[in-house]
């Protein structure tokens, strides 16, 4: 049994590739392209998030704009008085993000439901 370890697996990957240069070069290529992989990769993510943000900001900024004709309050304490505006960012099941103009604590999730009942908004 030999006590020599890894040294004894370093000369023989050395020795495989043409000697202890050819070896350092093989981990430094080797780390290189790995590193340029990684990198290329996070490039590609960011740059989908990128898209994604601006795609949810140009529908942010196209979406209809509802008016309230009747006071209301939310189970969460948001408080609807007549005349307020507001938009509708995003539905999931019976509750709407939306954007009430003017208030600068946005978004809010909130019944539909309560929207219907009191604004001019409509599902489709």
């Amino acid at each position: 049994m030999s006590n020599l370890g890894l040294y004894q697996t370093m000369t023989t990957l050395a020795k495989a590739v043409g000697g202890p240069l050819n070896l350092a070069g093989c981990v430094a290529s080797g780390g290189a392209l790995a590193g340029a992989g990684i990198t290329a990769a996070i490039i590609l993510i960011k740059e989908k998030v990128a898209e994604k943000r601006e795609e949810q900001r140009r529908e942010a900024e196209t979406a209809s704009v509802y008016t309230v004709y009747k006071d209301g309050k939310s189970n969460e304490g948001l408080v609807f008085k007549s005349g307020d505006q507001f938009k509708v960012l995003f539905v999931h099941d019976d509750a709407a993000l939306i954007e009430k103009l003017g208030d600068s604590n946005n978004p809010y999730f909130v019944s539909i439901e309560l929207l219907r009942s009191i604004s001019d908004y409509q599902t489709k």
